[in-house]
């Protein structure tokens, strides 16, 4: 009788946002039944608790100028684990094919004879301005918006901000902030110095921080009020509609709590 052996197997799991309860269904049972995890600096540390007892967990977080491992390193234990674990969860931050190198991961595991499952997050793309109140769409403001990297792996601006900054798009910018005093001077040239500007800190957690301006007082806003990484830009008219949406909320809090009583 022959003995089936079981096949390497990798699941990449996005871990959403930030709050632990925006994970997938899907995610939460993956961590559920890993064998180990690797896990990065976005990914709430609240979702380990979910894992099985004698669950292995290996933190291979990349923060700025702060790497527990390289990406080569990462790739490489990603392997290891899943010739030795029958359950090895890789477990990122957001979605892991939104700037979190989840293919680069995949493509080398794959060539080395490990399945890969990839199950999606929520990105912080969408879930930040949504926490922040801000539509990243809406009829008769915007058709469209665009999703650039504020940092390149070389530490300069993307390209691409040049041509988000041309369009009549929102633009989300991710990991961004520490770009600021570059980026504004883009947008500057191509748009209205009136043009809104919201930056959202920690989005989802209860540390959340969103804060608002235009290309011509934002810089300022970020410095007095100490917005700090992670944190996600949203330039664009729709962000007046956050505003909005405030007032709405305080303006019918009241008579709707009345009428519940």
């Amino acid at each position: 009788m022959t003995n089936h052996v079981k096949k390497p197997t990798i699941q990449i799991v996005g871990a959403g946002p930030g709050d632990p309860e925006l994970i997938t269904l899907k995610g939460m049972r993956a961590i559920e039944k890993a064998d180990v995890i690797l896990y990065d600096a976005l990914s709430s540390p609240e979702l380990l608790n979910y894992a099985k007892s004698g669950c292995k967990m290996i933190y291979v977080g990349k923060r700025k100028n702060k790497h527990a491992f390289t990406q080569d390193e990462i790739n490489q234990l990603l392997v290891f684990y899943a010739c030795q674990y029958e359950n090895v969860v890789r477990l990122k931050g957001g979605d892991p094919y939104v700037f979190g190198r989840g293919h680069e991961e995949l493509e080398y595991a794959m060539k080395r004879g490990v399945e890969v499952q990839v199950i999606p997050g929520i990105s912080s793309a969408l879930s930040a301005p949504a926490a922040a109140g801000i539509p990243l769409t809406k009829r008769g403001v915007n058709e469209s918006f665009w999703v650039v990297t504020g940092t390149l792996s070389n530490g300069e601006v993307s390209p691409d901000i040049y041509h988000a900054a041309q369009s009549t798009a929102t633009v989300i910018i991710l990991m961004g902030l520490s770009q600021l005093s570059k980026l504004i001077p883009i947008f500057n040239k191509a748009r209205d110095c009136k043009e809104p500007v919201a930056i959202i800190q920690q989005a989802t957690l209860p540390g959340q921080k969103a804060v608002r301006g235009t290309l011509s007082t934002i810089q300022k806003i970020v410095h007095e009020q100490q917005i700090e990484s992670p944190a996600v830009i949203v330039i664009g008219k729709v962000v007046e509609e956050s505003l909005l949406a405030e007032q709405v909320q305080c303006i019918f809090t009241e008579p709707i709590l009345k009428m519940a009583v």
